[in-house]
């Protein structure tokens, strides 16, 4: 269920996106300024806050997917950076965060934040690989890329995906290995799906509305939540399950 409502945040997190800086005309800038806020405004809550609060909990995942979509826009589009070069650079970017957070706690969380310290690793892990899950979609689909397209591509990370979730019945590698590949798989796999719904027929997209599908697809993710116990329970102090 946590995968669940984290690809459809992924998605809301595309064409929410999307909607600012290009339906609203925002731009990229300007709604990468407008997402970093909410993103601070909402981690700042979700690390003050002494036990897990699912609404605040996925609004920060949510704001992490916005603000690394309309990043890696303007990465890729308006510094003229492109996929290939913007998606290595984020790819080290999450190493090194990875790294440096092994080095700094000892050990790599997923499963049981139990500390400050490793809850701001966590968050802005997930914000860099948001931003690193964006330019791997685009590189993809797109016809600067590897052109498949947003239905292969989305196929594509959906296959990658349930790779890596064998992998973690067979326990071949380890958990926190796997957990972040797949946080990183599940962005781009949003992304293409969010481009799948809202991209012009002529694209190969269905062509839904950008705000209506960013608000059906949130509505999905608050039922999801409200459908699973696991995801609305209160966890100890700290404690963010995953």
């Amino acid at each position: 269920m946590f995968w669940l409502v984290k690809i459809c945040a992924t998605t809301v997190g595309e064409t929410g996106g999307d909607a600012v800086s290009m339906t609203l005309k925002a731009g990229y800038a300007v709604a990468t300024l407008i997402f970093l806020g909410f993103f601070v405004v909402t981690v700042t809550a979700q690390i003050a806050a002494r036990r897990y609060h699912p609404l605040i909990y996925w609004l920060v995942v949510v704001a992490t997917t916005t603000v690394g979509t309309t990043t890696s826009d303007y990465i890729d589009r308006t510094l003229h950076l492109g996929y290939v070069k913007s998606s290595a650079m984020l790819l080290a970017l999450v190493i090194a965060v990875l790294v440096v957070w092994r080095l700094i706690a000892g050990r790599i969380a997923y499963d049981r934040i139990t500390s400050r310290r490793d809850e701001v690793f966590y968050w802005l892990t997930i914000l860099v690989s948001n931003t690193l899950g964006t330019a791997l979609g685009d590189f993809t689909a797109d016809d600067t890329g590897l052109n498949l397209g947003f239905e292969k591509g989305a196929l594509l990370f959906a296959g990658l995906i349930v790779v890596v979730a064998v992998l973690h019945r067979l326990r071949w590698l380890p958990q926190a290995v796997l957990f972040w590949a797949a946080y990183v798989l599940t962005r781009p796999l949003g992304a293409t799906l969010g481009d799948t719904l809202t991209k012009p027929h002529a694209q190969g997209g269905f062509e839904f509305g950008r705000i209506t599908a960013t608000a059906v697809i949130a509505a999905a993710m608050i039922v999801l939540v409200l459908a699973s116990p696991k995801l609305r329970r209160p966890a100890e102090v700290g404690g963010h399950t995953s």
